[in-house]
């Protein structure tokens, strides 16, 4: 028996890759971890941008505040709403992904290559938007 495959929503699969790439900044940060030297300079109050201050941990905040809530954004915005800001953020955390991995460890490198795919494909997505069909009147 052949099973049926129903279609996926547009704003499931958006929230889908926002989910997916969340994960995978955390066990990049996670596994970052692992990289000799990284906890004693989280200790010495250095972040690999600059010294830790309470701005900067603001800034880190906001940077990964914008992927976790559009998980639930891209269900419930307004959909032309939705839609830009999808490919705004989609398209931004791209080029931010790209910044993180210069002269980074290949394992950054790797989930970085994925981050980036799936941030395009959240602007590919919500570019691609469904329109809803209209009735044309005295056809």
């Amino acid at each position: 028996m052949k099973l049926a495959d129903a279609p996926v929503p547009i704003r499931v699969k958006l929230s889908a890759l926002w989910a997916s790439v969340m994960f995978l900044y955390i066990y990049g940060d996670y596994f970052d971890l692992y990289k000799p030297g990284k906890l004693a300079s989280m200790l010495a109050g250095r972040t690999p941008v600059g010294p830790t201050t309470q701005g900067m941990l603001v800034v880190f905040a906001v940077m990964m505040t914008i992927p976790s809530v559009m998980v639930f954004l891209s269900l419930v915005l307004k959909p032309a709403f939705a839609r830009v800001t999808n490919i705004a953020f989609g398209i931004l955390y791209s080029l931010i992904i790209v910044g993180t991995m210069l002269g980074a460890w290949t394992f950054t490198m790797v989930l970085g290559v994925v981050e980036i795919v799936l941030t395009l494909a959240v602007a590919w997505t919500a570019w691609k938007w469904p329109r809803e069909a209209t009735e044309r009147s005295g056809s």
